[in-house]
C-alpha cells in the first residue's frame, strides 16, 4: 500500500495552447522531473473550461486538477484571470458539495517560460494531494 511519501497522485493539468503549455513544453525538453501521472489537456483559455469538467476529472479517478492559466497575458479574453478564477470556485464549490475536497483544485498562471515554476507546482500540488485521503473514501 503506497504511503504518502510514496504515493504518486494522478494529476489532470488543463493547459492553455497558447502560452502555459509551451512553459510545460519547455519542462520536458529540459528534462525537468515530475510526476509521469500528471497528464496534460489544451485549451484554448482557461477561462472556458467548465467547472463540471474539472469534477468529472476527480470522480473519474484524478486525485488532483491543476489549471495552468494565461494570467494577464490571454488573447482571447481580456477578463481571463477573473473568469479562471470563477471557473476553479465553481468547481470548488460543486466538489464540496459531493462530499469532496475543494483542495483537489488548483490554479496558477504559468508563462511560456515558466517551466521550473510548473515543475514546482507539480511537486508541491502532488505532495499536497497524498496527504489528503484517497478521493474514493472522502464521500
Amino acid at each position: 500500500m503506497a504511503t504518502a511519501d510514496t504515493r504518486s497522485p494522478r494529476i489532470l493539468v488543463f493547459s492553455t495552447n497558447a502560452i502555459s503549455d509551451m512553459g510545460i513544453d519547455l519542462a520536458g525538453s529540459a528534462h525537468m522531473a515530475y510526476s509521469p501521472s500528471v497528464q496534460v489537456i489544451p485549451v484554448p483559455c482557461s477561462g472556458g473550461i467548465n467547472p463540471a469538467w474539472i469534477v468529472h476529472a476527480v470522480k473519474a479517478g484524478f486525485e488532483g486538477v491543476f489549471v495552468a492559466a494565461d494570467g494577464a497575458e490571454c488573447a482571447l479574453l481580456s477578463d481571463c484571470v477573473s473568469r479562471s478564477a470563477k471557473v476553479v470556485e465553481r468547481a470548488q464549490e460543486l466538489l464540496r458539495a459531493d462530499g469532496l475536497d475543494p483542495q483537489r483544485v488548483k490554479m496558477a498562471a504559468i508563462c511560456s517560460v515558466c517551466a521550473e515554476p510548473f515543475v514546482n507546482h507539480m511537486k508541491q500540488f502532488g505532495r499536497s494531494l497524498a496527504a489528503l485521503p484517497m478521493a474514493g473514501a472522502e464521500a
